[in-house]
């Protein structure tokens, strides 16, 4: 029995290594330019239809991209893959058409900040304006600053609670409440449609959290009934808030047999969390997602992590686009949803270098 005890005990601190060197390895691997705006995920656009804008419409100047000040405004700070790719996609498409001028600014996740941010790029002189808003409501003061000078304003990532073609031009982004179904498909067909499962929510107060909770607890009910969703808690979309919750969450519900997080970071925060409780994660507790960034989708070729649903940040190339084709004067979708892929034990192996 003791030998037994010093051998669990050693499999605990090696797991418990891993976990740690997990961590490590996801602050430190995302930041190269090289895996942030390249390789096979360039978005495509899965549907436009709908209402448009132009700019006859919305009010302005046409304008050549060339001889325009173009500011973004990221709304999170760039400490995991999502921001470090999105933002260096929208520099390197800058760079790529030869923009005049580029101004990035980051809101370090305060809103007061970011309305301030926008505010002082239209000070600066930006003609244009892509915004990633850090939450769904509040953005209002910024928005009519640069209204009053017809300044077009492009949402990526997260959409507004505002009215297109007047508050702003378009929303380019990914049907959430899509990601969310898929995660739900990707976990039945996994558990083979049984267990107790958790959910690590995204940010209070965000759309993306809202329709990626409602894709997925929705078809779990429609789908699914021999699955029992038993907690579900604000990670907010950070690795070491989904790790602590986590860790909260299989002390009071030992029975969890899988975990659905709103993005990687928190999933990567539970898998180090399953790993430090002596659990193998991947088995003993499976692991679903949403984001594709490289860090996870390694994780399903070790066969540490089940699933994950894309949600593609590379919107450099797609923004540049649609403003170019707005300011010239032809109409644009109101709504710009993106295709995503995802990945899973089958495809995770070819297809993790076009990851992020």
């Amino acid at each position: 029995m003791a030998l037994q005890r010093t051998s669990r005990g050693l499999v605990a601190a090696v797991s418990l290594a891993a976990a740690v060197g997990l961590i490590l390895t996801g602050c430190t691997n995302t930041g190269t330019g090289s895996n942030t705006s390249s390789g096979s995920s360039e978005q495509k656009v899965k549907s436009s239809d709908g209402p448009t804008c132009d700019i006859s419409t919305y009010g302005g100047e046409k304008i050549d991209l060339k001889d325009a000040v173009v500011g973004f405004s990221q709304s999170e700070k760039e400490d995991n893959p999502f921001r470090i790719a999105e933002t260096q996609s929208i520099k390197d498409e800058a760079a790529k058409i030869g923009v005049k001028k580029l101004i990035t600014t980051n809101a370090q996740s305060t809103l007061s900040k970011q309305i301030s941010d926008i505010q002082d790029m239209i000070s600066q002189g930006a003609n244009v304006l892509i915004v990633a808003p850090l939450n769904s409501d509040g953005l209002e003061p910024a928005l009519s600053a640069a209204r009053e000078k017809n300044i077009p304003v492009i949402t990526v990532d997260r959409k507004l609670n505002a009215e297109a073609c007047k508050d702003y031009v378009s929303f380019l982004g990914s049907d959430f409440v899509e990601q969310g179904k898929r995660a739900a498909d990707q976990l039945i067909k996994g558990t083979g449609g049984k267990g107790k499962v958790a959910i690590l929510l995204g940010a209070s107060g965000n759309g993306v959290t809202t329709d990626r909770t409602k894709g997925f607890v929705d078809e779990i009910k429609a789908e699914a009934p021999g699955i029992e969703i038993v907690a579900q808690q604000t990670g907010d979309f950070a690795r070491d808030k989904g790790q602590s919750v986590t860790e909260q969450l299989l002390q009071s519900n030992p029975e969890i047999t899988a975990i659905y997080a709103e993005n990687d970071e928190m999933g990567l925060g539970a898998q180090a969390a399953i790993i430090a409780a002596g659990k193998t994660p991947g088995t003993d507790i499976q692991l679903y997602s949403i984001d594709g960034t490289k860090n996870a989708v390694s994780q399903i070729v070790a066969g540490q992590y089940n699933g994950v649903v894309e949600s593609n940040p590379r919107f450099g190339p797609l923004a540049f686009k649609t403003l170019k084709s707005f300011l010239a004067g032809d109409a644009v979708g109101q709504d710009i949803i993106i295709e995503d892929g995802e990945y899973d034990a089958d495809n995770a192996s070819s297809k993790v270098d076009g990851a992020y």
